[in-house]
């Protein structure tokens, strides 16, 4: 989210465009005759019309131009301010009517765009009527214009509803590169194609929450066929019914809020027209938050507080600005004050009447505390700007902010979690003299929000807060020391010939080791030895003050005894070490708790581990906390590395793999896709990760790859979700014509669909390898120019490899 404000709130969708048939030359002389019936603006605004701007846009930004149009004596101009332009921060608007529209006889609104320059406008559609009431909004998002002329269609989900419409059109649209420009709108014009809805979708999402809590539907779309193109999208929940499974857990409202009403589960669905839609909300109760916060161990005088019961506050102008998307209320238990936020997508914490210097300032600390789900890739993230020598927003000049994401296990339900980061951890915050606003969103809909401040100097020498919980199940767990399971028997926690001191701690009420002069640590457990073969990953959870940014390591040992079950130093004894520091995945820091869950695959040297005796910790940390010291079988990640490839690296085009020299790719997770990527080692091979993943734009647009002598495609798939139940994974390349960019005229691109009944077969829990001949992909005509590589579907993780083309 950034820190633009518009009344216009566009929801990410996938658009297709129609262009006409000459996309790269001028307009045929013959266009169709549109009639004034259903016409919004042909060379004027029909009758009655009025554009009114957006809140905080140029208000002057549309005039009609008699120069520049489509066909016919007039056009509507856009004029686009650039950053820092006091007319306005955006252009935007709805085209209104007081006399209603009756739009039940028409299916689609389409229009024609052109622009000064290659652009992608923000938003455009209809049923925007500017009041802020409006029930019946579809808009398309991301729309990709050019100098020519090019026809977009914005489908009606269901015409049924529009008997009385006002608001007929409206879009948003901000600078790009830094720079403004110019749009022309022309025929805007409601039509009957005979348009169909072909599918329908929801956000699918599980919550949990507490018993009158409230949450919202989201990610509402119509893919409707409109004049034989399928477009796609985002529409108000009233076009759609909703239906909960379990009406005494949860019930739904026309406008999608979902209100707990008892405990249990419940499903929340939604159909279109009577076409069910895809998707659905888990609803579950959880326990409600019972305790206070950790109170805060640091000296008033080295903080700046935005909230806390410990420290004096600064002045908040709001804790939830007009822009946002997100309700909050004030709670209290056990006498603390915090923040409660429900239907969280992005919420703006401003203090610009009174900026912040936190030039002196160290570091950022946030408690939360959700009964949300946060163990499948949920995320939570926090944003700082920082509005400049001026004091105000100009969306540009000396603006700057970044945003951090957090995930589990720092993440986790039903607890309190301190979120304690360096500033300089916001990297893109190059000044901090004037912070204005605080910035939350993410997947967690309900969060409770407590002891938000800047403070200085490093955190505190021991920890305050437990170490995250484990949530695998017991049946998947060895635990050596940890609190939710039952413990294997451990001789000891410091041998007599290692050099460490050992001693029974407290972090936050949870038991935990601590560990002071810390050279070396013999952890051992040879009375009863330890079977780990069944076990896929080492877990230890620790907690250092002692710094770690500079080089600083932490090595962990296993040590295998054998069949014979005992040490004698040679035989069938095997041992490795795996040393971490803060650019390793996992990494070690300081003044928080690091969850280091390692592969057992990654100990390459314990090729035996059914007779494990000993763990050895070591390092440079000279005190370090420790719990959750356990095994862990997963079986949401490959065990084994996917098959090395064997073709010869002459007749290669690799994208990802170990097994040859890649190509420049310049992003695995385009800014404009619905997914979250990270590298990760399997076995020693570097794999890339997908989570949530509804699709995801792999990009090489600055080196495009000629693959005219390519004759396959070929990548390496893993994933633990269900594949056998018609679930498919879709693979998309797109190829940006001779002059090797998009929306050239020339561009081409074929989609293919895998699932259970492809040869070879979707499958879940072991690495497919898929070989595809580049004939396949039929709508590929050329491929001097490939660009973009889109995979979707329905696996909402999957694990990558061995990415590339060859002959």
């Amino acid at each position: 989210m950034t820190a633009r404000r518009s009344t216009a709130v566009a929801i990410l969708a996938l658009l297709f465009t129609a262009a006409c048939d000459s996309d790269d030359g001028p307009l045929s002389p013959d266009l169709p005759d549109v009639p004034s019936e259903g016409a919004v603006f042909l060379d004027d605004y029909a009758e009655g019309l009025t554009f009114q701007a957006f809140a905080d846009s140029k208000v002057d930004a549309v005039e009609i131009d008699n120069t520049e149009t489509l066909r016919g004596s007039a056009s509507l101009k856009v004029t686009v301010p650039g950053p820092g332009d006091a007319s306005g921060f955006f252009a935007g608007g709805a085209f209104t009517t007081n006399a209603a529209w009756d739009l039940s006889g028409y299916d689609v609104l389409t229009f024609w765009a052109r622009s000064s320059k290659s652009a992608t406008l923000d938003v455009a559609g209809f049923g925007n009527d500017n009041t802020g009431t409006s029930r019946y909004t579809v808009e398309s998002t991301s729309l990709d214009i050019s100098g020519v002329w090019r026809k977009f269609y914005v489908p009606i989900p269901d015409p049924s509803v529009l008997a009385a419409e006002t608001g007929l059109f409206f879009f948003a649209e901000g600078h790009e590169n830094d720079e403004g420009y110019t749009i022309w709108f022309d025929d805007i014009h409601f039509d009957s194609l005979g348009a169909s809805v072909v599918r329908a979708a929801m956000a699918g999402k599980t919550l949990t929450l507490e018993v009158g809590a409230t949450a919202k539907v989201e990610g509402l779309t119509a893919t409707v066929n409109a004049d034989g193109v399928d477009v796609t999208v985002s529409a108000m929940p009233w076009y759609f019914s909703f239906e909960s499974s379990d009406e005494s857990v949860a019930t739904v409202a026309p406008d999608g809020t979902i209100s707990v009403v008892g405990s249990g589960t419940a499903e929340i669905t939604a159909s279109l027209g009577g076409m069910a839609a895809s998707g659905s909300v888990s609803i579950s109760t959880g326990a409600p938050l019972s305790e206070p916060a950790p109170w805060p161990p640091h000296d008033p005088a080295d903080v700046i507080s935005i909230f806390s019961n410990a420290y004096d506050d600064v002045p908040v102008d709001t804790w939830s600005a007009d822009w946002d998307m997100a309700d909050v209320e004030d709670a209290e238990i056990e006498g603390d004050d915090m923040k409660l936020y429900t239907n969280l997508v992005f919420a703006g914490i401003e203090f610009v009447s009174q900026t912040i210097d936190a030039n002196e300032m160290t570091h950022f600390h946030m408690d939360i505390w959700t009964p949300d789900a946060t163990d499948g890739g949920q995320v939570f993230k926090v944003k700082l700007v920082d509005f400049g020598a001026n004091g105000v927003w100009d969306g540009g000049g000396d603006d700057v902010e970044h945003e951090l994401s957090f995930f589990a296990p720092t993440l986790n339900s039903n607890e309190w979690v301190s979120i304690d980061v360096p500033l300089s951890e916001f990297a893109n915050m190059t000044t901090r003299g004037h912070l204005a606003q605080l910035i939350i969103s993410g997947d967690l809909g309900t969060v409770y929000v407590d002891n938000v401040y800047l403070y200085k100097g490093g955190p505190v020498d021991a920890p305050t807060t437990p170490a995250p919980t484990p949530t695998y199940d017991a049946g998947d767990v060895i635990s050596l020391f940890s609190d939710p399971y039952t413990d294997v028997t451990v001789d000891t926690w410091s041998a007599d010939w290692d050099v460490a001191d050992v001693a029974d701690g407290d972090a936050g009420g949870d038991p935990v080791k601590i560990y002071t002069g810390l050279s070396f640590a013999g952890i051992e457990f040879t009375s009863a030895t330890i079977d780990a073969t069944g076990m896929t990953h080492f877990r230890m959870d620790i907690w250092t003050p002692d710094a770690t940014d500079a080089g600083e390591v932490f090595k962990v040992k296993l040590v295998d005894f054998g069949a014979n079950g005992v040490w004698d130093g040679g035989g069938d004894d095997v041992e490795h070490e795996i040393t971490l520091d803060a650019s390793t995945t996992p990494a070690i820091g300081t003044g928080s708790w690091y969850v280091l869950e390692i592969p057992l695959s990654d100990f390459t040297g314990l090729t035996t581990r059914g007779h494990l005796a000993q763990l050895i910790i070591s390092g440079d940390p000279n005190t370090v906390y420790v719990d959750n010291v356990l095994f862990f079988n997963d079986v949401n990640s490959p065990s084994e590395a996917a098959p090395t490839p064997t073709h010869n690296a002459a007749d290669v085009i690799s994208f990802f793999s170990d097994a040859y020299t890649d190509v420049t790719v310049d992003t695995w997770s385009a800014s404009w896709d619905n997914a979250d990527v990270e590298d990760v080692t399997v076995v020693g091979d570097s794999v890339k990760k997908y989570t949530n993943l509804v699709f995801a734009g792999i990009e090489f647009t600055s080196a495009t790859v000629d693959a005219t002598s390519m004759t396959h495609f070929r990548f390496d798939f893993w994933t633990p979700d269900a594949t056998d139940a018609g679930q498919v994974f879709k693979v998309k390349l797109v190829d940006f014509g001779a002059d090797g960019a998009f929306d050239g005229g020339d561009d081409v691109e074929h989609e293919i669909t895998l699932d259970a009944s492809s040869t070879p077969a979707l499958a879940t829990g072991s690495w497919v390898s898929y070989d595809v001949p580049l004939s396949d992909f039929t709508g590929l005509t050329t491929r001097a120019h490939l660009a973009q590589l889109i995979i979707s579907g329905d696996p909402n993780t999957v694990f990558l490899d061995n990415i590339y083309l060859r002959k």
